[in-house]
């Protein structure tokens, strides 16, 4: 087992690498320059020049990516351009609010797209099953901001029950908890398809083998012969297409925070990136690229828990 997760934790190395030299890649492609942004559209060309210099921008782009490694790797993310506010500084304000985010809406997503595909595949053929594979390929279909859009007009205009601006206090409290349940729906209702339908597949497949008929014939009850024996051996593909699925959440979270106005990572690289703020858009790119790497680490370690040959692999 920690064979496994030091071979998966080598293998993210470069990876990671190749996420910093592409997200580098990419802001050099940007038309804005980033010296005239600090400088501000009134300066002359002569302080734009001296700022150039001063960021370093005026050096050849492989020394300009060597530096930025060299200071990534002493912690220094850099400084925004637009507030001069350091990036970790700003970075470490929003990560909590995405990470309060994507839990509130794993935690409701998760069990109900394993319930429903599990539902389906054991009344397979039925009118139950036809409606939650409908409902299923729905979700999938649904684009995210449409579906946002569609919740902020019911609940929010038409029946103004719940906020849908703005983070209105931590989880635990009561107007914290109100403003999280639309983001929350969005960014799950997305998720639940999916899922369902994985584990649909994944528990037929399981229920038409050897050990599930000798479970049967032992007389096991069946609500024990589905969720013992057929759940738990349906869960290993289940597992993988979640934590795919749950790094594909990060960008998800994107459109979200900006459809509700959520102050999480996702609308502060949508903000850097449209203003140009390199630094604070490298930044962003690196944390959410880090969680995606870091996501499918654990999936790895799951998957090796769950079926033991992946271990002895």
């Amino acid at each position: 087992m920690l064979r496994h997760t030091l071979q998966r934790l080598l293998l993210a190395l470069p990876v990671m690498f190749g996420v910093l030299l592409l997200g580098f890649l990419l802001m050099q492609v940007v038309p804005t320059d980033p010296a005239q942004v600090r400088a501000g559209p009134t300066a002359t060309q002569e302080l734009v020049e001296a700022i150039r210099r001063d960021l370093g921008l005026d050096q050849p782009l492989w020394k300009q990516f060597f530096y930025y490694v060299g200071r990534l790797m002493q912690g220094d993310l850099g400084v925004s351009i637009i507030n001069n506010v350091p990036v970790s500084q700003e970075l470490g304000a929003t990560i909590g609010p995405t990470l309060e985010l994507m839990v509130a809406s794993l935690i409701w997503a998760i069990p109900l797209g394993i319930l429903l595909g599990t539902v389906g595949a054991y009344y397979r053929g039925s009118l139950l099953d036809r409606s939650i594979m409908a409902v299923s390929v729905a979700g999938v279909s649904i684009p995210v901001f449409f579906l946002g859009l569609v919740l902020v007009w019911l609940f929010g205009f038409k029946y103004p029950i719940l906020p849908f601006t703005g983070r209105l206090g931590p989880l635990w409290t009561w107007e914290g908890f109100t403003s999280i349940i639309l983001p929350a729906i969005t960014l799950g209702g997305v998720f639940v398809g999916p899922v369902a339908r994985m584990t649909r597949t994944s528990v037929l497949d399981v229920l038409g083998a050897d050990h599930i008929r000798t479970a049967r014939a032992k007389g096991l009850k069946e609500r024990l012969v589905v969720t013992r024996h057929a759940l738990r051996n349906a869960l290993v593909p289940v597992v993988t297409l979640i934590g795919l699925q749950i790094g594909f959440l990060l960008g998800g979270a994107v459109v979200v925070e900006t459809v509700f106005s959520w102050p999480g990572i996702g609308r502060l690289a949508v903000g850097a990136i449209l203003s140009s703020d390199l630094p604070m858009a490298q930044g962003t790119i690196i944390v959410m690229s880090l969680g995606f790497i870091l996501v499918n680490l654990g999936v790895d370690i799951l998957y090796a828990v769950l079926d033991p040959r992946v271990r002895g692999a």
